[in-house]
């Protein structure tokens, strides 16, 4: 096992927020004022016009921003105060257990193991077309939130290198959850090669790519689907340092690997 199976790397929240009480400060601002006007806040729509979220953008938002900062700030947000809710839950997803449920669907019902969460992916496993400049960028891992009402919220991250403190989120739609177990055996893209990578060497390194939203809602269905039948793949690892780890995650997480 590679010692990047081993432990969590640094988060995308770490790096965005490494003063939690600013998020704290932020659900408890959410909360009052969503509670004052009688609104949902788990509604993306709602939550993004709360003026506590308005005014937590402009705090955050750099003066040389590009266009289009907000909105992604704004889903940042969305996805960290319900990560925070739910108790700031990590899955380490192994490479054997990821190189699986590319290979095929799980028997298991896709249900979220929490309401919300972090899946961090294999090291440079995944790669997304999408980066900066057209450069393919490594696909760190996503944020996903259940609503009550049965709406899933899914963020891919990219681009965080050990050099740099920074990544870009990459919120999509909203989809029903009820369709989850659609998604696990969809053929998205029209050549029925889904996470086919073009990269050079990827067939030696056996890398994935990510083109299509459906392409991630199938994996993440999946995922789900992997742990509601087989929870003993799931391995809880309390915060710590990690020997030999270059930027380990300060946060506790579950490892999930590939159990016979």
């Amino acid at each position: 096992m590679s010692l990047h199976d081993q432990y969590a790397r640094v988060t995308p929240f770490e790096i965005a927020f490494p003063e939690e009480g600013f998020i704290d400060r932020l659900v408890s601002s959410i909360d009052e004022e969503a509670s004052g006007l009688g609104v949902d806040a788990q509604r993306y729509d709602v939550f993004v016009t709360l003026r506590s979220v308005a005014d937590a953008v402009r705090e955050l938002r750099a003066p040389d921003a590009p266009e289009g900062a907000a909105r992604e700030l704004s889903a940042l947000l969305f996805h960290v105060v319900h990560f925070m809710r739910a108790g700031r839950p990590v899955y380490l997803l192994r490479t054997a257990a990821t190189r699986y449920l590319i290979e095929g669907a799980p028997e298991g019902e896709p249900r979220p193991p929490a309401s919300a969460g972090y899946l961090q992916f294999p090291q440079h496993l995944f790669w997304m077309g999408s980066g900066r400049e057209g450069v393919p960028e490594s696909v760190d891992g996503l944020f996903w939130f259940a609503s009550d009402a049965g709406r899933l919220h899914l963020m891919p991250v990219t681009g965080v290198l050990p050099e740099r403190l920074a990544f870009r989120a990459l919120p999509l739609p909203e989809a029903p959850l009820r369709d989850a177990p659609l998604w696990l055996d969809e053929e998205v893209r029209e050549s029925g090669r889904d996470f086919t990578s073009a990269l050079p060497g990827h067939d030696l390194d056996r890398l994935y790519s990510v083109e299509k939203a459906g392409e991630v809602l199938k994996l993440v269905a999946r995922f789900f689907a992997y742990l509601e039948v087989a929870p003993m793949a799931g391995e809880r690892v309390a915060a710590g340092p990690t020997e030999g780890a270059p930027r380990p995650s300060r946060l506790g997480f579950t490892t999930v690997d590939l159990v016979a």
